[in-house]
């Protein structure tokens, strides 16, 4: 029996014991998460200290810095063509995302809706092409330009439209595959009941299943409009002049040469190039976590 001299030590074990307990269960999930919010904020933290430090310079660039000033990002805008590049990839990356959005959603609904003749041969030849990176055949793709430049100089050389029927050659593949998984959780009974009303398969395609699969149209568009913005190695190939550049090859060039007088600059670029990126992530939340969970299971 306990007795009232013992009483606080006996308080001060169950505490303890608790305070274990709590820890063992779920207080090491917020060191964890504390840990991971600090790694992820570190590194944002030292590019907008960077873009705010008026020397902009690397050497120069700490956690906290000492009389920040916006003269980094006027400099980019007055110094640079800045604003040519970042209207080059929203472009680029709005159009390229939205078409191979469309084409990938078509070859996923015949896939998973139609029966015919090289179905499966076509399944495996879009995952098996996928193996293979599209800068490979740079070489070969880079003759093909040439001549298609000063033939149609419109769609060639340093023309958004040139680097955009370049992606387009790689818009199908992995996009299809998870659209195609998502299709098939739909019920067959939709596309019957709308036939048999007579509904063409253009009207059950856009009117009933387009609708439907939201969710995974936004989740291979925020993918597919991530990959673009950020593409670097088919672009600095094609784009060699200044303004028809996109964002990632005219960044690079900042520091390119001289890497430490222009990381200010480099580093307000890179805040400014991170806009597009998180509003259209924030646009699409909602569809993201139920688009990639859901096609996950068929296939």
């Amino acid at each position: 029996m306990t007795t009232y001299a013992d009483a606080p030590v006996a308080n001060r074990n169950a505490t303890g014991k608790a305070r274990s307990r709590w820890f063992a269960q779920v207080g090491w999930r917020h060191l964890v998460g504390v840990l991971a919010v600090a790694f992820s904020v570190f590194p944002i933290l030292f590019v907008l200290s960077a873009a705010l430090n008026p020397l902009g310079t690397l050497s120069s660039t700490e956690l906290l810095p000492t009389g920040a000033s916006v003269e980094n990002f006027t400099n980019l805008f007055s110094r640079t063509a800045f604003v040519h590049w970042f209207l080059n990839s929203l472009l680029l990356a709005g159009v390229a995302s939205f078409v191979s959005i469309f084409l990938s959603a078509l070859a996923a609904y015949a896939f998973s809706r139609m029966r015919f003749v090289g179905r499966r041969v076509g399944l495996l030849t879009l995952l098996l092409i996928q193996m293979f990176p599209q800068f490979l055949a740079i070489v070969a793709i880079f003759l093909i330009f040439t001549t298609v430049t000063d033939l149609w100089p419109a769609i060639g050389f340093n023309t958004p439209w040139g680097l955009f029927l370049l992606y387009m050659g790689g818009a199908l593949g992995a996009n299809t595959w998870l659209m195609k998984g998502f299709f098939d959780t739909l019920p067959k009974e939709l596309d019957e009941s709308a036939t048999m009303d007579g509904a063409t398969h253009a009207q059950v395609f856009f009117r009933i299943m387009l609708p439907l699969v939201a969710p995974i149209l936004a989740v291979t568009g925020l993918l597919a409009f991530i990959g673009s913005i950020n593409e670097f190695i088919i672009a600095n190939v094609f784009l060699t002049n200044t303004e028809s550049k996109t964002l990632a090859v005219g960044m690079f060039g900042l520091v390119a040469g001289e890497r430490n007088n222009n990381f200010g600059m480099f580093a307000a670029g890179t805040l400014l190039t991170a806009i597009p990126t998180v509003l259209v992530f924030q646009l699409l939340q909602r569809y993201i976590v139920s688009g990639l969970t859901a096609g996950a299971v068929k296939g």
